[in-house]
């Protein structure tokens, strides 16, 4: 097994460069053998490369022994597959002795690599594991490179905790729990440098940090891969497997074939040096060994840097000596382009060798590229860390443009304020900006979005995918099936007048922790001062609130993509009103308000043992009801040292307007039994129903407190297809049915819009983001039942789904940190 293990390992990355010039010809007697080689001389290989950095917990629902396997297959073939080629362990896994057994292996039935086993304990723990594990995917003779895709599959293997302990690893068998699959195309093959994080499914929500690095290389060996055991000696005999005639190798389908590979070698070198320029700037390292290296390719560096003008080329054959078949397929293979061009000269430059020069093009190009992917590696080993936090960059200001084809972006500008009859009167006021276009009074706002949102989906087919880069299959598995997201943005830059601000800021501790002590009943001393340490931080808070009925952990998902986003944010899943939602909002939102108080204080205490802090961002997340629980905490008078400290509010289809106007006669019929058998008073006060007087319910004085008006980010999410809540009042917008309605009841709602809308126009910060987000989900699969029916189903899937989250927030992550 040892021996094994060493002879997977391959190069030593700390050897010395040879001393030989890269781009030296061979010894004549070389040269003079190379006429006699079998055709699978040209034998090209792809190298995935795989550095697997970290496995971080987010959200393991159980202890266990948990390890990573890695295989890699032909998208076209499930039987062929890539076989480890090479494996260097950096440093021994960051865990406890006890917590890790057994090494790294191979298993020959699969060729698939697996990690050593480690052993998960709790949340937010990590595993630096530091391991490279090289793929090789060998391109034989009958194939053709680039034409098919490359399936990575991670696999993540659990066995549970046994009382025996060490006595476990004798009979370690873990099953497959989980598994997350990468799609790399074709022309991504040649050359590619990517951070690529694995996160499982939402029962197995972790963290893999690892990055891919790709390239075209010359096999090593001669022969096609064959299937043999681990303890066999011989791979196969060549001479059984060379059948060709001396004329077959010497004819057009080998001369074409040579000059198709050597071109693919010369992309790969082209792609993998602007790569490692890339990278080496970045970090501020160089690669010592290609520094020193002669990487010139005489007179043949124009084929690899230049493009020739088609317009003045010309096709000079009058040396070439050759048949009018040959000339024919020669001339098929030049103006056969993907692109369009056509490029005479370069073409015809290799063309014009022969065919021991051609092998002398491939070998001396070949051996360049395996000193440059070897140099590399030697390279990633002693800078890993900067590379791959280089390619996470990278990686994270990418997600914007490649997940832009799910979503529709659009600017909007907020009304100053409406009138009874429906629209505005911002033309009598210096408002913050002209209102967009209004919709027809005959337009269903719910309907045009799904109409807007499936016209979008069916386009997506037609959309150019980059095909440079890997794929996520969770996305890109099944494109038409992934939620299509309609976002208006409002920005607000408010000038700001100086107010002591920098006074404020020194006093603020002091009168946060008063109140808190305050509010529980304790004489604490003022331990922090906001700016007195210099070595102080902000502390991130983030409290999660479900809906009616719901459970504390309802909103993980979406927790764990804040966490991706932000690993330092402080998460509260708040429990006090779990069990407790059919009381009053008013005792609701108290709860809350304290618990979130006592969250804070013990954050503060724990940050004052190292330097204390220098500011709070307090941020919110709620679902249905537990935005109305939120709103209801920030009135209360304990929480009003925080509101200067709030940062983001994401409102997932809250019923900020209460159930007025809502279209759902089957959930209304819902809502009245709720009121008459349970007697529920939190559906009394949404639908208006908890005093005589309209201007004396909870929800009307609710939309007149300042609950909205210190958050500098705002995100409003809805869903025209969820049923639950009213899609005007989760958009906190106008409704088509107050407009004709020339009753009390409009007045009253028209006048809780305006509030609301005031508090998303005030001044509280120098910018304010105002966004909303239609997410429209995929129920095609569903198929018509009561969920659907109800509206039920897309109000649930807010909470069983992430996509829709991690679309909007590595989107505009600058609003999440």
């Amino acid at each position: 097994m040892f021996r094994r293990m060493r002879s997977l390992v391959g190069l030593n990355p700390k050897s010395p460069p040879p001393k030989r010039l890269l781009n030296a010809r061979p010894p004549t007697w070389q040269r003079r053998a190379v006429r006699f080689k079998p055709p699978d001389m040209l034998d090209t290989v792809h190298e995935i490369a795989i550095y697997i950095h970290r496995f971080h917990n987010l959200d393991l629902f159980q202890q266990g022994w948990y390890q990573i396997k890695i295989s890699v297959r032909w998208e076209d073939n499930q039987i062929s597959c890539g076989t480890p080629a090479r494996v260097i362990q950096y440093e021994a896994p960051d865990v406890a002795p006890d917590d890790i057994f057994g090494v790294w292996r191979i298993d020959d039935a699969d060729h698939s690599f697996s990690t050593q086993p480690f052993r998960i304990k709790y949340a937010r723990q990590d595993v630096l594991l530091s391991v490279m594990v090289s793929f090789n995917l060998t391109i034989g003779k009958d194939e053709s490179p680039l034409t098919s895709a490359v399936i990575l599959k991670f696999e993540l293997m659990y066995a549970p905790i046994l009382e025996n302990g060490p006595e476990m690893q004798a009979s370690f068998d873990a099953v497959s729990a989980a598994f997350h699959e990468f799609r790399i195309p074709p022309k991504a093959l040649l050359g590619l440098h990517s951070y690529c994080p694995i996160h499982f499914d939402a029962f197995h929500a972790v963290l893999v940090d690892l990055s891919i690095h790709v390239v075209f290389l010359k096999a090593a060996t001669y022969t096609r891969a064959q299937k043999v055991s681990s303890t066999s000696h011989v791979v196969g005999n060549h001479a059984e497997e060379h059948h060709e005639e001396p004329n077959q190798i010497l004819g057009q389908t080998w001369t074409l074939k040579a000059v198709k590979l050597i071109k693919l070698l010369l992309a790969s070198r082209e792609l993998i040096l602007g790569e490692l320029q890339k990278i080496s700037k970045a970090i501020g390292e160089t690669i010592d060994d290609l520094n020193n290296a002669d990487l010139n390719l005489g007179r043949l560096e124009s084929i690899s840097s230049s493009r020739t003008d088609s317009s003045t080329a010309s096709l000079d054959i009058s040396g070439m000596n050759m048949g009018v078949e040959q000339l024919v397929g020669i001339l098929h293979n030049i103006l056969e382009k993907s692109n369009g061009v056509i490029e005479f000269g370069n073409d015809v430059m290799l063309y014009t060798l022969s065919k021991e020069e051609l092998l002398d093009v491939f070998f001396t190009v070949g051996n360049q590229l395996s000193f440059i992917w070897n140099a590399f590696l030697k390279f990633h080993r002693i800078n890993r860390i900067r590379i791959i936090e280089h390619l996470y960059d990278a990686w994270a200001s990418d997600r914007k443009a490649e997940w832009s084809i799910w979503m529709i972006h659009s600017k909007i500008e907020i009304p100053h304020r409406y009138l009874r009859s429906g629209v505005d009167d911002s033309s009598h006021h210096n408002g913050l900006g002209k209102v967009g276009t209004p919709r027809k009074s005959s337009e269903d706002p719910a309907q045009s979005s799904i109409m807007r949102a499936e016209l979008h989906r069916k386009s997506i087919g037609q959309m150019k995918i980059n095909n440079q880069s890997v794929q996520d299959m969770q996305i890109f598995g099944d494109p038409s099936h992934v939620p299509v997201i309609l976002v208006e943005q409002h920005i607000m830059n408010v000038p700001l007048h100086d107010s002591g601000d920098n006074s404020l800021l020194h006093s603020l501790n002091h009168n946060v922790m008063a109140a808190i002590s305050t509010q529980t009943g304790e004489r604490t001393a003022p331990k922090l001062g906001f700016g007195a340490k210099k070595n102080g931080r902000i502390l991130k808070v983030v409290v999660f609130v479900h809906g009616f009925q719901g459970h504390h952990l309802d909103l993980r998902l979406v927790r764990n993509q804040w966490l991706l986003i932000d690993p330092g944010v402080e998460c509260l899943m708040s429990e006090t009103n779990e069990e407790k939602t059919s009381g009053d909002f008013r005792e609701m939102g108290s709860r809350l308000a304290e618990e979130v108080i006592a969250f804070i204080r013990r954050k503060m205490d724990k940050l004052s043992k190292y330097g204390g802090c220098n500011d709070i961002k307090l941020s919110f997340v709620g679902h249905s009801i537990g935005n109305i629980i939120i709103r209801t905490a920030l009135a209360e008078s304990m929480m009003a040292p925080f509101l200067k400290h709030l940062h983001t509010y994401m409102s997932i289809s809250g019923p900020h307007l209460g159930y007025w106007y809502s279209s759902n006669s089957l959930f209304n019929s819902g809502l009245w039994l709720l009121k008459k058998l349970k007697g529920a008073q939190c559906i009394h006060q949404l639908t208006f129903s908890d005093h005589p007087d309209l201007q004396n319910t909870f929800f009307y004085g609710l939309c007149k407190q300042k609950t909205l008006a210190n958050f500098k980010n705002i995100i409003l999410l809805s869903s025209p297809q969820d049923g639950y809540v009213p899609y005007h009042s989760a958009r906190i917008e106008l409704c088509q049915a107050s407009s004709s309605d020339h009753s009390k009841k409009a007045g009253v709602f028209m006048e809780m819009l305006n509030n609301c809308l005031d508090q998303i126009r005030a001044p509280s910060s120098q910018r304010r983001v105002f966004m909303r987000c239609d997410v429209n989900f995929d129920q095609s699969t569903q198929g018509r039942n009561l969920n659907t029916i109800i509206g039920r189903a897309a109000h649930i899937e807010f909470l069983e789904t992430d996509i829709f989250a991690k679309f909007i927030m590595w989107s505009y992550p600058e609003l999440f940190l």
